[in-house]
């Protein structure tokens, strides 16, 4: 069986993501290892100053549709605490205060604070993705980046992103597609 090539963008050289755990922070290459579509993702090197999306997005033309911003809520209700990340095209925002707010019932969504978010999920800020989130955490994603061929994640570092085709986002561990999660 042959696999089909590897997503990539002219500017940046793909490399397999499961032949290269150098390259990805600990919790991603794990989950890798463990993931049936890993086989489809690649994982390209980056100056880490240019990590930030629209910095990225500019030095390796690659446009703002094709990345997925990852960003980490979380809400409690009565005592129970409620985190989710969720994953929305970098040309919008996710939809914290109402959609977001509503899936998690949760009176009020913040975003957890970066030490937080890096100190749960073993990835760098700028290089969190969801591949590789703490087992329990929802990952919403939104819609709209099923459709790209190629989409732009973290790979938990601030060196390197991976591309893989949007639809493998569906398939994620613990993904929900969510309709217009991104504004």
């Amino acid at each position: 069986m042959t696999l089909p090539p590897l997503p990539s963008f002219p500017a940046l050289a793909s490399l397999p993501a499961v032949e290269h755990p150098d390259l990805v922070a600990p919790p991603v290459a794990a989950a890798l290892a463990g993931w049936a579509g890993a086989g489809e993702v690649a994982v390209v090197g980056i100056d880490p100053d240019l990590a930030d999306t629209a910095a990225m997005s500019e030095a390796y033309d690659i446009p703002m549709t094709a990345s997925g911003n990852c960003v980490v809520v979380a809400g409690s209700r009565a005592g129970d605490e409620r985190i989710a990340a969720c994953v929305v095209r970098a040309d919008t925002r996710a939809d914290v205060n109402t959609l977001v707010r509503r899936m998690l019932d949760v009176r009020k969504a913040s975003f957890l604070p970066v030490e937080r978010a890096v100190a749960e999920t073993g990835m760098e800020y700028g290089g969190i993705t969801p591949v590789g989130l703490p087992a329990g955490w929802r990952v919403l994603v939104h819609d709209a980046l099923l459709d790209e061929p190629v989409v732009v994640l973290g790979s938990g570092v601030r060196r390197s992103k991976l591309l893989l085709p949007g639809r493998l986002l569906a398939g994620l561990p613990g993904a929900e597609v969510v309709p217009d999660l991104g504004r």
